[in-house]
């Protein structure tokens, strides 16, 4: 079964293409990378595929279901960038905004939804942190709170776009971790990443995008120099010839 499914997503920018054509299939259960050098059009695919942004063709199913019936089940954790982390709210509210689907926007939240919001902040090691200011946490622990609203959105289908940008160590682990949790439960994660020398160990299929697929599937089969060569148009540094040890130029 296919847990999302994209077909022909273009989509203009400033009057200028920034996504061609589009299609890919992903498999339920499976964590999708999708790389590309900047201005690839990464985040503006995963806007669009969630009607952030309007397109000017294509259709977006999840199983087999157009997606704005299936909004229920699909938790999206977006860039640190796009948040307006001076809103006057908590850590615990930010979790339990995850639950708006499900209790609705303006209900309080019961004693159920609130013990589980705490519960997703212990997952993510932010239990202590539930009433401090989100404006007052540092970037790795704001990624952390926005883990834990997706992870109370109890979704099938996870889009994270570069969850990865901007944090410690022990944050990255904590993220990866997660993401193999929700796989174990049959869960679909897609992730827009930038670190190539990560790839390998981070997904099992590659999405590789420059404004339209240059290639996409299992990740040892479409991560490779030839692909990348054509992607980066000749902007990477080859330290050697595995896969695993390129990365983007800067």
């Amino acid at each position: 079964m296919y847990a999302l499914s994209v077909k022909d997503i273009s989509v203009t920018y400033d009057k200028q293409l920034a996504l061609e054509n589009v299609s890919f299939a992903v498999p339920e259960g499976s964590i999708t990378g999708i790389i590309g050098p900047n201005g690839a059009g990464k985040s503006t695919l995963i806007k669009s595929i969630l009607q952030l942004l309007p397109t000017l063709s294509g259709n977006v199913e999840v199983f087999h279901k157009p997606i704005k019936s299936q909004k229920k089940i699909i938790g999206y954790v977006p860039q640190r960038s796009e948040v307006d982390w001076d809103f006057p709210t908590n850590a615990l509210d930010v979790v339990l905004m995850g639950r708006y689907n499900h209790i609705g926007l303006f209900k309080r939240a019961n004693k159920k939804e609130v013990t589980w919001a705490k519960t997703c902040l212990e997952k993510v090691g932010m239990q202590d942190y539930a009433t401090r200011q989100i404006s007052q946490l540092s970037g790795g622990q704001q990624q952390r709170v926005f883990l834990a609203r997706a992870m109370a959105q109890d979704a099938k289908v996870y889009f994270m776009d570069e969850p990865f940008a901007g944090v410690d160590a022990s944050t990255e682990k904590a993220i990866i971790q997660l993401m193999k949790e929700w796989k174990a439960e049959g869960k679909t994660v897609l992730v827009v990443h930038h670190d190539l020398q990560t790839v390998n160990d981070y997904f099992d299929h590659v999405l590789l995008l420059n404004k339209s697929p240059i290639a996409y599937g299992e990740t040892q089969t479409v991560f490779t120099l030839d692909n990348l060569e054509q992607a980066y148009g000749g902007k990477i540094a080859f330290l050697q010839k595995a896969p695993a040890t390129v990365k983007e130029s800067t």
